[in-house]
């Protein structure tokens, strides 16, 4: 590509993907730092279009996950402002609480830990006997759980729209960056269109395509994007949930197992489960990217896995090519459950980082290159976490903007 012309920027700070971090930073850098350029460049012709728009709108309480870490901060604090932005803006919202519940004896273990969990980082727990849960939910079976209250939910689509407007930035759709042009000055990105777009600052929120895009920017992510789709029914009775309920999640990965979550509109969400998807967006077993797939296929991380977890995969696969093994797991929550009550629903896919040695990273993932920001790993919980993760990443943005002052 062509260099930049006569020190001329188009911003100041220029933003890949239009999804719900993309747009929290650039929501946050106008608020730090008014008057401020900020361009954002999308590929698809809205906001919110992948991870951000295809899940199931949970508010997260930060239970889960490790205390200290970036996902268990920022998904605590981010619950709390998630529901303050959504208020304010009079977003559809509400904070119903959620069940973890456990149905063998096995899970006893895994349930304590995380009442330990929930009160490190924080947040009320409350432990459920039989008839307890029951009386919360009368149709879920368990030996015991755990509600967890500050849980909610919204739309995070009607959110992702709402940061665009509100930050002022200057959002391109239809924008896909084919090209990226860094020099000690500035940044350059080409779009397919022909366009160029110059900023002194980038920094990457492409979700699906981070590690593809900080190439692009001449950088080498030292981890690769192994897409996995979670595949959700629809509960054709609502009227058998009343919240949200979960299973005890296994702390060896990253997934929450199969759950039932009543959305804004009524519904009830059933899922996902997660298997390895044969393109970035393929949100159907048909759709393959092939250089996609090769990509997956020729990354030593993606075997260190299939040999690893290759049991956890083969349910995960039933799962998916039965619905009736798919029924059997909703079961073990909720016993009226029939095959014939699940509907399919929208398929997400899951932008999960994964090293060279099969590591899945478990954590929030941002680094740093000359002039550019680059946010690697950012899966659930990442939309509740959305707000401070984009403060967090302006931050950085803005700390390399100062440094040419």
């Amino acid at each position: 590509m062509s260099g930049f012309g006569g020190g001329v920027f188009d911003c100041d700070v220029l933003v890949i993907g239009g999804g719900i971090i993309g747009l929290s930073t650039a929501y946050a850098l106008t608020r730090s730092a008014p008057g401020i350029r900020v361009v954002v460049l999308e590929k698809e012709a809205g906001p919110a279009r992948h991870q951000t728009g295809r899940n199931s709108g949970v508010i997260h309480s930060g239970i889960y996950y490790r205390p200290g870490s970036l996902k268990a901060r920022y998904a605590v604090r981010g619950a709390a402002e998630m529901v303050k932005f959504c208020a304010e803006y009079g977003l559809p919202h509400e904070v119903t609480g959620k069940l973890i519940v456990a149905t063998e004896r096995s899970e006893l273990p895994r349930l304590h830990a995380l009442v330990q969990r929930g009160r490190e980082n924080g947040i009320p727990v409350r432990e459920l006997g039989p008839a307890q849960i029951t009386a919360f939910e009368p149709q879920v079976s368990g030996i015991a759980a755990i509600h967890v209250g500050t849980t909610g939910i919204c739309d995070y689509g009607a959110v992702s729209a709402q940061l665009a407007e509100a930050s002022g930035a200057d959002v391109r759709y239809g924008a896909r960056v084919t090209a990226v042009d860094r020099r000690p000055w500035g940044v350059a990105v080409r779009t397919g269109t022909g366009e160029i777009v110059r900023g002194r600052v980038l920094v990457n929120c492409a979700g699906l395509h981070c590690d593809a895009v900080a190439r692009l920017a001449g950088d080498d992510p030292a981890m690769r994007i192994v897409p996995f789709r979670g595949e959700y029914f629809e509960l054709v009775r609502p009227e058998l949930v009343r919240g949200l309920v979960y299973p005890v999640p296994d702390p060896a990965f990253p997934f929450l197992g199969v759950h039932l979550t009543r959305g804004i509109d009524g519904g009830v969400h059933v899922g996902p489960n997660a298997v390895p998807a044969l393109a970035r967006e393929g949100y159907r077993w048909p759709v393959v990217h092939p250089g996609e797939l090769a990509g997956t296929l020729t990354w030593p991380g993606s075997w260190a896995i299939a040999r690893r977890h290759w049991r956890y995969g083969a349910g995960e696969l039933r799962r998916s090519l039965s619905k009736g093994a798919f029924t059997e797991a909703v079961r073990r929550l909720l016993p009226a459950v029939r095959e014939d009550d699940l509907r399919p629903a929208p398929a997400g896919v899951r932008a999960q980082a994964v090293l060279r040695d099969g590591t899945l990273v478990d954590d929030f993932l941002i680094r740093e290159a000359p002039r550019t920001v680059h946010v690697l790993n950012a899966p659930s919980p990442a939309a509740t976490a959305s707000l401070p993760i984009g403060r967090e990443v302006a931050r950085r943005a803005l700390a390399h903007v100062e440094a040419d002052r």
